[in-house]
């Protein structure tokens, strides 16, 4: 682990938003959190879809196994175990898929009672389809799908109700639909309003839609962001720039932007690049689902906006610097970003730190990116520094890489020290 790097703070961060100024009795290097009684922890929305995973190429049958994913609710999970209080909004439809999710979320203690059944829409789906070791293919069945029509009034009865300490978006529910951005955007401002820490993991998906599009959206958001999780790739869209680039790669089959979002089949590629170091269950350290997505679709990060002036050319961790200090200086509070096999980073206006990822047995990297999320708000809601901030944070993803499923994995506040035991440990 690398030691805090002494960095002035950025000029312009100060009073950036009026309400959302530093509140009292915030530690430097830390975000603020409000700690009124009856506020949840964490309060998160977006689509969850009913997940079937097969056992090998979809063509030729077998069997699958069926559960649920979505990111935010894969987060909304992990904070519950490890003893969070996190509610969960979103829309199902009113079938059975849509009870499953809603039975699973409420099984592993999440709040669902802003959820909204849509007797109008089926509940989304998606297929995982291992198709080499490190290679998953997941195919997106969304089209009109219950999610993806998300409006604004969940987002008001759940700030009515209680305004959470911390309200958690990802990039991928603007990109579903009109309907769903908007909701998003309010989500923004009524957490302005109330106080809440907002943080946003950009979570980009070249098949949802273009860089172009997802640059525009969120460089709108980054005033509002106390947090900012990224990876390294998907840090130029949240840069202030003229667009997502010519040329982008991210604009490839289905992204038509918000409106062709919901637009049919999706194919990412979900295991390229995941950090292991053999296939067949060798070594390996946990990585983002940013890292297992198609080469198209990282590069459609990577060139999404010119590098800044500050990069040193050849030097990619400077480069990432450059662009994190760019962003505080728009006035975000922390910005952590995530490098798969090498860990993580986080920039604060006090400094920087980097943590080294947990070697462990790589079985799944999906739900990686997800976990180090639940992993890093769990310790900022503790009240953890910058170290144990990453630490919680790359543990909880090794645990998720290590595992099978999107969520599964997720350790339990009693499981986190597992990790640091010999092996061949028999825990009795």
């Amino acid at each position: 682990m690398r030691a805090m790097t002494g960095q002035p703070a950025a000029a312009g961060s100060e009073g950036r938003r009026g309400a959302a100024a530093p509140r009292p009795g915030a530690a430097p290097g830390r975000p603020p959190l409000p700690g009124q009684p009856g506020r949840p922890d964490v309060f998160t929305f977006g689509e969850t879809m009913v997940a079937l995973r097969g056992s090998g190429p979809l063509k030729l049958g077998g069997t699958m196994n069926v559960s649920i994913a979505g990111a935010e609710s894969n987060v909304a999970i992990g904070l519950a175990r490890l003893g969070h209080d996190v509610r969960w909004a979103g829309a199902v439809g009113e079938d059975e898929a849509g009870q499953l999710v809603l039975r699973t979320l409420r099984a592993e203690g999440v709040g669902v009672s802003g959820a909204s059944t849509d007797p109008g829409a089926p509940t989304g789906l998606l297929l995982f389809e291992p198709r080499l070791p490190e290679v998953t293919r997941v195919h997106y069945y969304r089209a009109g799908s219950a999610g993806s029509r998300i409006g604004a009034d969940v987002i008001q009865r759940a700030f009515s109700a209680a305004p959470p300490r911390v309200l958690h978006l990802t990039g991928i529910t603007p990109s579903l639909s009109t309907t769903a951005r908007a909701a998003a955007r309010f989500a923004l401002q009524l957490a302005r309003e109330s106080g809440s820490l907002v943080c946003l993991d950009v979570n980009f998906r070249a098949r949802l839609w273009t860089a172009e599009a997802a640059a525009e959206v969120l460089r709108e958001w980054i005033p509002f962001v106390d947090v900012l999780i990224a990876s390294d790739d998907e840090l130029p869209l949240c840069l202030p720039g003229d667009g997502g680039g010519e040329g982008s790669s991210g604009g490839g089959e289905g992204s038509q932007g918000a409106e062709g979002a919901t637009g049919g089949l999706r194919v990412e590629g979900a295991g390229a690049g995941m950090g292991a170091e053999g296939a067949g269950g060798g070594p390996a350290r946990w990585a983002s689902e940013q890292e297992e997505a198609t080469t198209a679709g990282a590069g459609a990060c990577g060139d999404a906006v010119p590098l800044p002036p500050q990069e040193a050319p050849g030097d990619p961790a400077a480069t990432v610097a450059a662009q994190a200090r760019l962003l505080l200086a728009q006035g975000v509070g922390e910005v952590v970003v995530k490098l798969g096999a090498e860990g993580a980073t986080a920039f604060t206006h006090g400094g920087s730190l980097h943590r080294s990822a947990k070697p462990v047995r790589a079985v799944d990297a999906v739900g990686a990116g997800d976990a180090f999320v639940a992993g890093y708000l769990s310790a900022l809601l503790d009240g953890e520094g910058p170290a144990g901030r990453l630490e919680r944070a790359v543990t909880t993803g090794a645990f998720a890489v290590a595992s099978p499923g999107d969520w599964e994995g997720a350790p339990t506040r009693a499981e986190l020290g597992m990790l640091g035991a010999p092996p061949g440990t028999v825990v009795r």
